[in-house]
């Protein structure tokens, strides 16, 4: 797990060399006679590019083998459907607040903000046709497409995902010793997905700069406003999910102390705050939601291991707000209806999130292209994503132990979160 490991500090400097790098340039300086401005959109161009190589199978593989798991367990059944239920209601919860957040601050809403879509617009002409007119028809009829190969060769997010939970669905039912096959096959792909996301991301610091710099050769430090209110709009979500909202589905649901429950999770919250891993604290996790808060290892060992792959309900919350972000960047007034669908993919994408740093940003690049929007978005606020990468992989984590309280309590455990089973020192 120690690759999984990775100091945040070497992001960190590349965005703050970005941020003085791309002022001083502005977009006219050149080198060589080539702007260097021209070069940040190259190598930003090429580092998304990279991302959007692993879109597609990573999260087919991730919806695939998660909702086979959930029908494939023998003795699941009234478990499953706890476990599955919870993590709907929590990850909707943090979305809702997510989008209510956003909609209230509008953060996007600058003119900073706006001149750069502008120039970006006169840079690339063909990226105003890739997101103007949102159009609800053509949403819906892309859900079920008539040619799955089509639909995973364009990267046609929604069908894509929609056949990912039918076919995921339907391997949980066929004959155990053919269904194990193809889940492990699936597996297979997502492990192995993982392994290319982890090369991908170790030039992160690279890929970061370029974008930055991009951002800030355009606009200077105007641009740096509207992202202070980005960082407002996802903090007061994640904050008002963590401390509200999951405290009350613990005080009235579960019946317990919330304050006992953050203390017992503690050393699992530190260490998802330090690595931004869901998957590196996972063995922390369990420890502190088996021998901290007393939840039975039936229980512990079914519910938090599942959480980590499909129950981001920290990573649903951020997606939701930067896609909004994005969206009132480049002018579109969203409907109420293509703003449910932003929060249904927000859901389902943040099952496909692969529980590393910065896991993150393949699910917004598939919001984006399901609305319509370019991926390139991403660039206007991925000078953040690290430092809130660590608050919501530490939303995410706690999140998955709430529903292992939930879970546990309906079952009838009597002895979660007792002075006897936290095993404090």
């Amino acid at each position: 797990m120690s690759k999984k490991k990775k100091s945040p500090w070497a992001v960190f400097v590349a965005i703050a060399l970005a941020i003085i790098v791309g002022t001083i340039t502005g977009t006219d300086k050149t080198i060589f006679g080539v702007t260097y401005f021209s070069l940040f959109d190259l190598f930003g161009t090429l580092f998304i590019k990279a991302l959007m190589l692993i879109v597609v199978p990573l999260v087919s593989a991730a919806i695939i083998t998660g909702i086979a798991r959930i029908g494939n367990e023998g003795a699941f059944g009234r478990l499953g459907a706890k476990t599955f239920g919870f993590y709907i209601a929590t990850s909707l919860l943090a979305v809702l607040i997510g989008l209510f957040f956003v909609n209230l601050l509008k953060p996007g809403v600058s003119e900073a903000i706006t001149v750069e879509i502008q120039k970006a617009i006169a840079a690339n002409p063909n990226i105003e046709s890739e997101f103007q007119g949102v159009n609800i028809k053509e949403i819906i009829l892309s859900i079920i497409p008539s040619n799955v190969v089509e639909a995973f060769s364009h990267g046609q997010m929604l069908s894509l995902i929609f056949f990912s939970l039918l076919f995921g669905y339907a391997i949980s039912k066929i004959e155990a010793k053919v269904g194990g096959i193809l889940l492990g096959f699936w597996q297979g792909v997502f492990q192995t997905m993982i392994e290319i996301t982890h090369l991908i991301m170790k030039v992160l610091p690279i890929g970061v700069f370029f974008l930055v710099a991009k951002v800030f050769a355009t606009t200077g430090l105007e641009s740096l406003l509207p992202l202070g209110l980005f960082v407002v709009s996802v903090v007061l979500g994640l904050l008002t999910f963590a401390l509200i909202g999951l405290p009350l589905f613990l005080k009235f649901i579960a019946k317990v102390d919330p304050f006992l429950h953050f203390k017992a999770m503690a050393p699992a919250l530190i260490t998802a705050f330090s690595t931004s891993s869901s998957s590196a604290t996972l063995p922390i996790t369990m420890d502190c939601v088996e021998k901290r808060a007393g939840v039975s290892n039936k229980i512990c060992s079914l519910v938090v291991p599942l959480g980590t792959t499909i129950n981001m309900s920290g990573s649903a919350l951020y997606e939701c707000v930067a896609a909004m972000f994005v969206a009132q960047a480049y002018g579109i007034e969203l409907s109420f209806l293509v703003q449910f669908l932003v929060v249904f993919l927000a859901l389902l994408t943040s099952m496909g999130v692969a529980g590393i740093p910065s896991g993150s940003l393949v699910s917004i690049i598939v919001i984006l292209k399901a609305i319509g929007l370019p991926a390139e978005g991403i660039g206007l606020f991925i000078a953040v994503d690290r430092i809130l990468d660590m608050l919501r992989t530490t939303v995410n984590v706690f999140s998955d132990s709430c529903c292992a309280i939930l879970v546990a309590k309906s079952e009838g455990e009597k002895q979660i979160l007792t002075k006897k089973n936290m095993n404090y020192p």
